[in-house]
């Protein structure tokens, strides 16, 4: 898939909720065609520690707006300068990268995507595109207090949206594979994105039940197209880079301990 290095322009920088930002860019040109499950590696400029691009997933791509999301944890410098940019700022975006989810087969299917932390961001995408090819996908997010659920109101209008937060401030108490929809219907896909340990869980889920799971990987990446190696995986077919082979697996390809 062709990639694409753009000047965008930043048309809303929005705090959410804790430690997050909603970035919406946009262009004068129509913005490429990009796939759930997919990211772009974005520039920081004026920050004298920040020397690489940062990767982030593709949140939303609003096409009525002509507008890419991005939905951003600040944990450096290198984010928190992106906080700072006001609407009207140019920003430089090395976009798509990455594969993508794989979409459903089948016509009926009960699709499960679950999210936590700022993994949640390409479950969104994710969603709208099932939603569009007829299905009605059920979110479930994971975070650790109510303050930390993010976006709830923009997943409803692709599906039902489940909730966990682990002091019981919002949903269920607990963590995602704790909910009781799990008990409660039957899923024929997974997909997942969050911090490792959640994904190995909810992937052990899915072997136990043997259900199709893929997994978005956030390993650390530096150049975005498989060239510096920093962000290799150990898989069945030998190590692979995150960034240009994932980030989104199968989990029959890695070697997880499940």
């Amino acid at each position: 898939m062709r990639k694409y290095l753009l000047d965008l322009t930043v048309s809303g920088n929005e705090k959410l909720s804790g430690n997050y930002i909603l970035m919406k860019l946009t262009s004068e040109e129509r913005l490429p065609d990009m796939l759930p499950g997919q990211f772009a590696e974005v520039r920081v400029d004026n920050s004298p520690s920040t020397f690489l691009r940062r990767p982030i997933s593709i949140h939303f791509v609003d096409r009525d707006a002509n507008e890419l999301w991005f939905l951003i944890q600040l944990v450096g410098d290198g984010t928190r300068k992106l906080a700072e940019l006001k609407k009207g700022d140019i920003v430089n975006v090395m976009v798509p990268l990455g594969n993508s989810f794989t979409m459903p087969s089948l016509e009926q299917q009960e699709l499960l995507l679950v999210g936590g932390g700022v993994g949640i961001a390409p479950m969104l995408m994710l969603g709208a595109a099932l939603h569009n090819l007829g299905y009605e996908p059920t979110f479930l997010i994971g975070a650790r207090t109510k303050k930390d659920l993010l976006q709830l109101d923009a997943f409803e209008n692709y599906g039902k949206v489940y909730m966990t937060t682990e002091d019981a401030s919002c949903g269920e108490k607990g963590f995602v594979t704790n909910h009781s929809i799990l008990s409660q219907k039957k899923f024929d896909k997974i997909y997942t994105c969050g911090p490792t340990p959640m994904m190995k869980a909810v992937a052990a889920y899915a072997a136990k039940n043997n259900i199709d799971c893929e997994v978005s990987l956030e390993n650390k990446m530096a150049c975005g197209v498989g060239a510096c190696l920093c962000c290799v995986t150990d898989t069945t077919e030998g190590h692979k880079c995150v960034c240009s082979d994932g980030p989104v697996f199968n989990i029959k390809d890695l070697k997880w301990q499940i």
